[in-house]
């Protein structure tokens, strides 16, 4: 019995010893770090102008579309002014264009009145002259003056008509089109004008919390120039950047866990949702000359499941590899 224990007793240890072998030289897990990562906006103005107000400062929360700056602008709004005034003036031309003074009328009606007359009264004078020739009472030079004046008052009252309806019908189709074409150019410019002074009042893009304050009260800036910096901490991911043959298995959909050690040792689950391969200055170079190659790098972006409380952009995050799937 004893030789058996001492037998049973000398397996155990060997086992042991192979066991505590093993796990000495078994690798140790992969751990893989990336970072807390969300949509970031720099918020800019379109036009430039001086800040005339700040509504917000560094940490302030804020939700699409509050105005968070205003901005001012002398030339925008003298811009404005001349752009309204412009549009006044083509539509005063436009009524002018599409009507005729009263007196116009009346003057043009006169002139014509005056026209007929003069014919009726050479009518007459030519009707008298050619009696008197028949008669031998008048010369052949009075009868031909007679006829000249009756022509020359028919020209006269064909004008004086055609002015009387010219007056009426007012300014041509060409200048009345072209009238109401300039009352659209001009009201195009104005609403341009407009659109640009409203864009002195800053509104964020989205919602989320300020990160970074750049403007400040009566400082100018140009268009396109940032103002403040706004992160949507709301929806944040995980990034990881990941050699490619550490990627054998993952695809987009699949579930894992991770660690956010600022959060505590709390698994969060995580779904991927992009593998995007890195640019040829993230690749993994092979350090021999032979019997290795380079392996690029590839973005793996997951997006937790349910978020926790208290993830921050910048944030460290773990996962041991390979992953543990769901």
């Amino acid at each position: 019995m004893k030789k058996a224990v001492r037998a049973l007793v000398g397996i155990c240890v060997l086992a042991a010893l192979g066991v505590l072998l093993w796990f000495a030289t078994r690798p140790p897990p992969l751990v893989v770090q990336g970072e807390v990562s969300a949509n970031r906006v720099d918020i800019s103005p379109r036009v430039g102008g001086r800040v005339a107000k700040l509504n917000l400062e560094v940490g302030d929360m804020v939700k699409q579309g509050d105005v968070i700056a205003t901005l001012e602008s002398p030339q925008l709004m003298a811009s404005m002014h001349m752009a309204e005034a412009a549009l006044a003036v083509s539509e005063a031309d436009l009524v002018r264009v599409n009507s005729t003074r009263p007196e116009t009328i009346d003057a043009a009606k006169a002139e014509l009145a005056a026209a007929n007359a003069d014919v009726v009264l050479y009518q007459e004078e030519s009707a008298r002259q050619a009696r008197l020739i028949s008669t031998g009472a008048s010369s052949q030079a009075l009868v031909d003056q007679a006829s000249r004046n009756l022509d020359a008052a028919i020209r006269k009252k064909e004008s004086a008509d055609a002015n009387l309806r010219l007056a009426i019908a007012g300014a041509s189709k060409e200048e009345k089109a072209l009238a109401a074409t300039q009352v659209e150019q001009a009201r195009a410019s104005l609403n341009q004008q407009q659109v640009d002074v409203g864009e002195l009042t800053i509104h964020s893009s989205i919602s989320g919390q300020v990160t970074t304050r750049v403007a400040e009260l009566g400082e100018n800036f140009s268009a396109g120039a940032p103002l403040f910096a706004i992160v949507d901490i709301d929806h944040p991911w995980f990034t990881f950047n990941l050699r490619e043959d550490l990627l054998k298995g993952l695809k987009i959909g699949d579930h894992f866990y991770v660690t956010v050690p600022a959060l505590g040792p709390d698994k969060v689950e995580v779904k991927v949702t992009v593998l995007n391969a890195q640019g040829q200055y993230a690749t993994w170079r092979a350090t021999r000359a032979t019997g290795d190659f380079d392996l690029r790098t590839f973005e793996v972006r997951a997006e937790p499941v349910t978020p926790p409380a208290g993830l921050r952009p910048g944030m460290s995050v773990l996962a041991s590899w390979p992953f543990e799937g769901l």
